[in-house]
């Protein structure tokens, strides 16, 4: 019987020679998968370490711990209940396979308490580490230092999301960070999260939020990207059960929540993270030369072991299950791909994907990860944050690919940046931006955005910033006429229209960003006197009245109305109807709706033609209305009627005649066809 070939092969002949390559990480999964279930029975059951591992309460009220730790000679919890001191009752026994265990009475210790391991290993060395496990870590607001804490509420939370599904067709994300997401210069909470901006994004229209930093990680600067405690909710912003609350209010708004999750790299610190957890340096990592990430100082899993994914894949699991999180955006994919991270390469073309320098270990992790994910929930959503472009990411595992459900279309805000930054706008040329927009292939869905929080960091730039700087301090009041905030507010409006119309996937805004949030993100730090003046959102921009942030963010509001009222907008195809450089014109058809751009800075157009399908249109929207900070110079009750030509109208095509503002864009509907029915001449 002939092998079935995979569609990811048969869809693309440009990957035959490799077909050995992507056949084999294929089998590699399937193999491995195998090999992990043998006793389990599924991936759903194999993915249960923190069900086993960590500190339990037990039906009887009776406590039990167990830590993977084949290294260490000897373990002692230490705690609020020993007067942190090694004492007998406390020590652990070392069980098969590496595996420490304890068990005390229903007394030993209660809830609120603080603990640690006391490890020791060879040569009489020894150290406090946090449990791999751990569930609750926090930090003594006097010593900095972080512990593990009992968290076992007499009173657990009570889901009120039963059966929510999340409807993301398309998929329009807010991103999103807890702690910098409130006015004060502080750190904001699960909380005052979920009742001060939560209503916001609703109101926005997103129908996902996508939060960061969740992990517990040391450094409140690393973004959340140093994780130290995997299965911990970061204690900073609040409570498990403030988190719970967040996640079940975003549901009944009808907005999925997707978790930021690290799976990539980890923190190197050795008392707060799994560093040396027993004393060696290869227990969760590499013990080689790979064992540090070159560009991170971060450490780099060993995704070849089985230990590490039962511990990762159990991660999934655990924060679907006891979080309700609806799915995950994976960071840090390109660096898990590749042995050398994807520093330094072009990926150019195919060969540079199967060129014998992929992490087949990374690669099977991330496969079975993403089965995993869908196994638990069908409806899960999964994102790959990758640049390198490697086929079959973003394809089911069944037609040979990794199987995200998405990838981040990392290549369209690098090429707005390089716009903004090198090219006059005389020179946009808006063959270059569809070209930018529309080129992916066709078997994979993306996220496409503008900007992510990326994009915010100290030392860049928003968009915002980047087209009117320091007039923004100045000039943003409404009545200010300012012809650098004008060009500003047009173009930022322009941009970000012409990148949702063109989505295949989804569309992801970092929060802020829809009204043009100024300036950077800067976390607190030495070099800044730990302020958190630029960790913080200033919503009262958007929210006075005497300000022009609001017209950016009703636009937005209106951008997002406008596709997320038509069912799988995403998935419909996207036809060009016309592109000129020289004019900087740019034109296509989604459905029923047609998009027009003039990029021209200076040049308007009165009756410019467009070649469209015959039939009666209507403006439905532009960014020139004055509610969104335009100047009313398109008519927007004006129905605009295609006009016969000899050589088009036969091929269904005919000149839609439209009045075209210098930096503008506006979205007509097809109100109704020609009716003119074909001869046989046609």
């Amino acid at each position: 019987m002939k092998k079935k070939e995979l569609s990811l092969l048969r869809n693309d002949p440009w990957l035959e020679p490799f077909a050995e390559a992507i056949n084999g990480r294929h089998l590699d999964a399937i193999n491995k998968e195998r090999e992990l279930t043998s006793e389990a029975g599924s991936l759903i059951d194999f993915a249960n370490a923190y069900k086993f591992f960590g500190l339990h309460r037990n039906p009887d009220k009776t406590w039990t711990f167990r830590e993977w730790a084949p290294n260490a000679t000897d373990i002692y919890l230490v705690g609020d209940f020993s007067d942190w001191q090694e004492i007998e009752r406390f020590r652990l026994h070392r069980g098969d396979n590496g595996v420490w265990e304890l068990n005390v009475g229903p007394d030993a210790m209660k809830d609120g308490q603080l603990y640690k391991m006391m490890v020791h290993w060879g040569n009489g060395e020894r150290g406090e580490r946090i449990p791999a496990y751990a569930t609750r870590v926090v930090q003594d607001e006097n010593t900095h230092l972080f512990s593990a804490q009992i968290w076992n509420p007499e009173h657990p939370y009570k889901w009120k999301d039963h059966d929510f599904t999340p409807d993301v067709r398309p998929l329009l994300i807010y991103e999103c960070h807890i702690g910098m997401a409130q006015e004060k210069e502080g750190v904001g909470t699960y909380v005052e999260f979920r009742d001060n901006i939560l209503p916001r994004i609703a109101a926005d229209g997103y129908n996902a939020i996508q939060i960061m930093a969740i992990q517990e990680h040391p450094y409140y600067g690393s973004f959340g990207y140093h994780v130290s405690n995997f299965y911990a909710a970061s204690s900073r912003f609040g409570t498990p059960e403030e988190l719970k609350s967040l996640i079940d209010r975003a549901h009944s708004m009808g907005i999925a929540v997707i978790m930021d999750i690290v799976h990539s790299h980890a923190v190197k610190n050795e008392n707060e993270g799994l560093g040396r957890l027993d004393g060696s340096y290869d227990l969760y990592f590499y013990g080689d030369s790979r064992r540090e990430h070159p560009a991170w100082d971060s450490l780099c899993f060993d995704y070849g072991k089985d230990e590490v994914l039962h511990f990762l894949l159990s991660n999934c699991k655990y924060w679907l299950e006891e979080y309700h999180f609806d799915g995950f955006r994976f960071d840090g994919v390109t660096s898990m791909l590749y042995y050398n991270h994807g520093l330094g390469q072009a990926f150019g073309s195919y060969d540079d994907y199967y060129n014998g320098g992929q992490d087949v270990n990374a690669i099977t992790y991330l496969t079975l990860a993403n089965k995993l994910i869908h196994e638990i929930n069908r409806h899960a959503i999964t994102i790959a944050e990758e640049m390198s472009g490697m086929p079959g990411l973003a394809i089911p595992f069944k037609d040979g690919g990794i199987g995200f459900d998405y990838r981040m279309a990392m290549g369209i805000p690098d090429y707005w940046i390089k716009t903004l930054k090198e090219k006059k706008d005389e020179d946009w040329h808006p063959t270059s931006i569809f070209w930018e927009l529309t080129n992916r292939r066709s078997d994979e869905k993306t996220i496409s955005y503008v900007e992510s929080h990326d994009q915010a960091l100290v030392g860049d730039k928003t968009v915002i910033f980047r087209l009117i700087d320091k007039e923004m301090y100045w000039h943003m009041m409404i009545g200010d006429d300012n012809m650098t905030v004008a060009r500003g507010m047009a173009l930022h409006k322009m941009i970000r229209l012409v990148t949702l119309s063109t989505i295949n996937g989804g569309y992801l805004n970092f929060m802020g960003n829809e009204f043009g949030h100024p300036e950077w993100i800067d976390f607190p730090r030495e070099g800044n006197g730990w302020s958190y003046k630029y960790a913080r959102r200033q919503w009262d921009l958007v929210d006075r009245d005497d300000l022009q942030y609001k017209y950016l963010n009703r636009f937005d509001n209106a951008m997002i109305e406008l596709v997320s009222h038509i069912t799988n907008f995403q998935a419909l195809p996207i036809e060009k109807l016309w592109e000129k450089d020289d004019d900087q014109i740019l034109a296509f058809k989604r459905g029923n709706l047609v998009f027009v751009f003039n990029f021209n800075p200076s040049k308007s157009f009165t009756d410019y033609g467009i070649l469209a399908p015959a039939g009666k249109y209507k403006v439905v929207m532009s960014t020139d209305q004055s509610q969104f900070g335009g100047f009313d110079n398109i008519d927007m009750n004006v129905e605009h009627f295609t006009v016969p030509d000899d050589l088009y109208t036969p091929l269904g095509k005919e000149w839609l005649k439209l009045y075209l503002p210098a930096r503008s864009a506006q979205v007509l509907r097809v109100v109704k066809g020609s009716g003119r029915r074909k001869t046989k001449k046609d």
